[in-house]
This record gives C-alpha cells, structure tokens and sequence, in this order.
C-alpha cells in the first residue's frame, strides 16, 4: 500500500506538468492574433521609417565619393559583410552592387546598425528574411563604420547611383 501511495505521488507531476505546459499547437485564434500584431507593428512605421528604414540615421547629405572612407569600409566589408553579401550575384543574402539604385543610403545605413530591429518591423526587410530565410545579424554598432561600409557600396555600385525615390517598397 506504501509503495502505491509512493508511486502515484511520484508519477503525478509527470502526468499533469504536461498538461499544464500548454504543449498544444497554437489555435487558429493564436495565429491569428500574431498576424494582426505583426501588421498593426507594421502599420506603425512613419513614412519617412518605410522610405529610411528602422534607425537612428535620418537625412544624410553625400556630397562625391569619398576614396579614403571608400578605402575603410572596403576592409570593414570583408571581414564583416562578404560572408554573406556579394557585390554582383545573390549568395546568402541579397547582391549589393546595385543596392542603392533600390534603397536610399539611409534605408542601408539603418539595415546594417539596426538590423533586428528592421527585420522585425519593416515590410520590405520581412519580405527579404522570407526569401532569403537568413536574418541579418548586427555586426556593426558605430555608425561611422556603417558610413564607411555605405561609401564602400557607393564607390563600387554597378546600376544607378541616383538617389531613389519611395525606395523602401521597392525591391
């Protein structure tokens, strides 16, 4: 009878902790909620974050390239963009030879500083993750090597270095 007793008292957490857990997939009223969450995130961006992106950089004024800095953030590209990014072909993420024919250089500048918060808020950057099933991580956090590396990407664009306009819907 004592070892009845012991039994079940042993054996009942590990009957009703399951249960309580939740481990049940998410209703349809769960998935539901997420989508509308995830579009009313969306719906919150200002105009100028969909065209400049998620992030602290706002209005740049680029006058000529400028090869010293073009020079810096060549290296700061290599050691930390190449593993993903090339120049004239899609590899882990998207080619960037052409990148600012489609984004303004505020909307790169914000990707590369602020990318967590981009992937999780703009529409444009969602659309890319889902292509390219790879979010992007942080790996600059001084916003002068995010400028070097933008002046990199200048220096070596391929399509039209005008400044786009409505950029952030685009692709």
């Amino acid at each position: 009878m004592m070892r009845r007793l012991l039994l079940s008292v042993l054996l009942a957490p590990v009957v009703v902790l399951p249960a309580a857990c939740g481990g049940d997939a998410p209703s349809d009223e769960d998935t539901a909620a997420s989508g509308a969450q995830a579009a009313q995130t969306e719906g919150q961006l200002s105009a100028v974050e969909l065209e400049q992106g998620v992030g602290p950089i706002r209005d740049l004024e680029l006058g000529p390239v400028d090869p010293a800095l073009a020079s810096q953030g060549e290296t700061f590209f290599a050691t930390k963009c190449s593993a993903c990014h090339k120049l004239e072909e899609r590899f882990v993420a998207p080619a960037l030879g052409e990148v600012l024919s489609r984004r303004r250089p505020e909307f790169v500048m914000n990707m590369i500083l602020n990318a967590d918060e981009m992937v999780q808020r703009h529409p444009v950057i969602r659309e890319l993750l889902a292509e390219f099933y790879t979010p992007m991580p942080v790996q600059v956090r001084d916003p002068d090597e995010a400028r070097a590396i933008l002046e990199y990407l200048r220096s070596e664009q391929t399509g039209s270095t005008t400044t786009p306009s409505g950029s952030g819907a685009s692709r």
